[in-house]
């Protein structure tokens, strides 16, 4: 059955994709609405959870070191030594994110059957939503770094054609160039590292990969540079595709795609994709300090960015954007102290909450008639209790208040960066800023939209047309209930369960009795209590100082904007420095200065001086020396029988004298 799991979705992708994406548009057949393709999606992705809540299972009932599942489909390439299966293997690791695939992708599939109600081709939304669940499926369990790559460049692919997905609009088809070509760059080391990693160990699957490290004499003959160059490469593909400094630009811009999209690439695929490969070769990383003090740092700093820059955004999606890179970076942080099982932890507790958040603010677009800015919204408590009640219990996960589940998996990895052997106490400086920047943002974002005086004119809401044309609008809002409303249920029961894996999510790592790090202990290794540089009490104490910092965080928000006046009155006090803040530190200004730019114009110089100059007129010479040759040939095609037999007989005297030439 371990094939179903990614078959499911590929076989839902290809019902929407055949009949309603080519059958229908061609035949021009009446369109059936969002239902149908999204059940049909809905249930594949289902049918892939209930599998792999049965593997799951069943692993849990074999003993540790057996704790492997593997199948083999067929022979995939084969080139002298390199003799690749395309196989599939489930273990530890891998089992616990195809639950949060297929589990939280199910919810983001149910939510989109209301959110895509009156979407113009809500068929070919759900196929590609699909494929992108199949890609990223691929990538987890395949069984070598090949297959991880090939899921990994399709969850590459699937978030272009969602991010550009009303691609007419050319803002929403730029983001969707731009996910693919930072996504590209990093590849480009990710394939790099492969082939370095081949070179010195001879293999790209998993399996011998972990026998050979486990192998002290092999270990000790491996060049510590080239290890350390292998592992810097792959995570430049991290840094792509999971949105790290300098790579991270592409994810706050593929918020133009519809909220579902954003709540599976954010949530539970595409960003986690770097977390995994980390995590899965931990064994490798962790012979490389160096590389591992630049994930961290680099993971540190993107964290803190990142929240700097979500306190001055505006747009709902755009705050939640930036603190999924800040998330990110957490993860990476965690990783590059070797703490690859909190690291997991934090992609699975970020799942539940984050996917929370952003299918809620999908629902707050929803009932406020496409309206994003939460400094135009305001009072929605009462008009929208569901949502609000959901959000709040994700507001407070993400900010870390126990016993929530953001509380745990934020708590264990800023003490593996204050105690873990491996980090040091800037990046613990660096996490606990965060987290409280993290509070700060999250709570101005959460009180703006749901507290103080309503910001909108709910009498003209609803009464016309989004403005979008047929083949962009989103929800329809021509056919929605005039004024702000509260979501269908296909989209609130999301919400529900959501929130409630938000609220229980932590309990899977709780401190010293951590059910997930013993379930992970056959991949990744858990660490020995003594070599940590502090004890308990140490511990609980930051543990308690890093809640009383979240706390204070989000009572200086509410206090700040309770009294809008005086925010717009620090705002104009700060106004460079909010200016800046605002326009993301003007990073984009500085890689369209360094980079676009330059490629542009060399792109330019080189086509006009290149190919126009020397390639065009190479391929047009060889069509007039084709005209001419034609036109000399033309001239004895006369008509005349007379003609055509003297030419035979000139022919057959040259044929004969060359004969007769060659015979003498």
């Amino acid at each position: 059955m371990l094939k179903w799991i990614p078959l499911l979705p590929l076989l839902g992708f290809l019902i929407n994709g055949i009949w309603y994406g080519f059958f229908q548009t061609r035949t021009g057949a009446k369109r059936a609405g969002a239902t149908i393709p999204g059940v049909i999606a809905t249930a594949v992705i289902f049918g892939a959870f209930l599998i792999s809540l049965q593997t799951f299972l069943t692993l849990k009932g074999l003993p540790a070191e057996g704790r492997v599942i593997d199948e083999n489909l067929f022979s995939w390439i084969k080139v002298g030594d390199l003799d690749l299966k395309m196989a599939l293997r489930v273990d530890s690791l891998s089992t616990l994110f195809t639950l949060v695939i297929t589990g939280v992708g199910t919810l983001i599939h149910l939510y989109s059957i209301g959110y895509m109600a009156h979407d113009a081709t809500p068929g070919k939304f759900f196929a590609y939503l699909n494929l992108f669940c199949f890609a990223m499926l691929m990538l987890v369990m395949g069984s070598s770094l090949p297959i991880l790559f090939l899921g990994w460049e399709g969850v590459g692919l699937c978030s272009y054609l969602l991010i550009g997905y009303w691609y007419e609009d050319i803002a929403k088809a730029s983001a969707g160039k731009k996910a693919f070509i930072a996504n590209r760059v990093g590849d480009f080391g990710f394939i790099l590292g492969m082939f370095m990693l081949y070179t010195h160990f001879g293999t790209l699957e998993f399996a011998k990969l972990v026998e050979l490290l486990g192998k002290g004499d092999f270990v000790a003959t491996l060049n510590p540079l080239a290890i350390t160059a292998t592992c810097l490469l792959l995570f430049v593909g991290c840094t792509g595709k999971s949105a790290q400094i300098p790579l991270y630009v592409w994810l706050p811009d593929a918020m133009a795609g519809p909220t579902p999209v954003s709540a599976l690439i954010h949530a539970a695929t595409m960003v986690t994709s770097g977390i995994y490969m980390v995590a899965r070769l931990n064994g490798l990383f962790s012979l490389s300090p160096t590389a591992m003090m630049v994930i961290a740092v680099i993971g540190g700093l993107t964290a803190f960015f990142a929240a700097t820059i979500a306190i001055a955004q505006s747009d709902i999606k755009k705050v939640l954007a930036y603190s999924t890179v800040s998330q990110l970076g957490y993860m990476f942080l965690a990783c590059g102290v070797g703490a690859y099982t909190a690291g997991v932890f934090h992609v699975i507790t970020h799942a539940f909450f984050k996917a929370l958040m952003f299918l809620g603010a999908g629902s707050v677009i929803h009932g406020m008639h496409e309206e994003q800015d939460i400094l135009k919204m305001g009072g929605l408590r009462t008009k929208m209790p569901v949502t609000f009640v959901t959000f709040l219990v994700g507001w407070i996960a993400i900010c870390g208040i126990p016993p929530f589940s953001g509380f745990f998996s934020k708590d264990e990895i800023l003490w593996n960066a204050f105690a873990n052997p491996h980090g040091n106490k800037f990046l613990w400086v660096l996490g606990a800023l965060t987290a409280a920047l993290t509070a700060f943002y999250m709570t101005r974002m959460f009180y703006l939209t749901f507290f103080g005086k309503p910001r909108f004119d709910e009498s003209k809401m609803g009464a016309h047309s989004n403005g979008h044309d047929d083949h962009h609008d989103d929800h329809g809002h021509s056919h929605a209930p005039k004024g702000v409303h509260e979501s269908p249920a296909t989209m609130t029961i999301p919400l529900v369960i959501l929130a409630i894996l938000s609220i229980v999510g932590g309990f899977l790592g709780i401190p010293h009795s951590s059910w997930l790090e013993t379930w992970l202990e056959p991949v990744i290794p858990a660490h020995e209590a003594e070599s940590f540089t502090a004890g308990h009490s140490t511990e609980y104490g930051l543990m308690i100082f890093s809640t009383l910092v979240a706390v204070a965080a989000i009572a200086f928000a509410w206090k700040t904007y309770t009294n809008l006046k005086g925010a717009d009155a620090r705002k104009a006090n700060h106004q460079k420095l909010h200016k800046t803040l605002e326009e993301k530190w003007y990073v984009d200004e500085l890689y369209e200065s360094a980079f676009i730019k330059p490629i542009y114009e060399i792109s330019m110089s080189l086509w006009k001086s290149f190919d126009v100059a020397v390639i065009d007129r190479i391929v047009l010479g060889f069509g007039r020396i084709s005209q001419w040759s034609g036109q000399a040939a033309r001239t004895v095609q006369t008509g005349s029988l007379q003609v055509y037999a003297v030419m035979i007989l000139v022919g057959l005297v040259l044929t004969l004298g060359y004969l007769v030439r060659g015979f003498i």
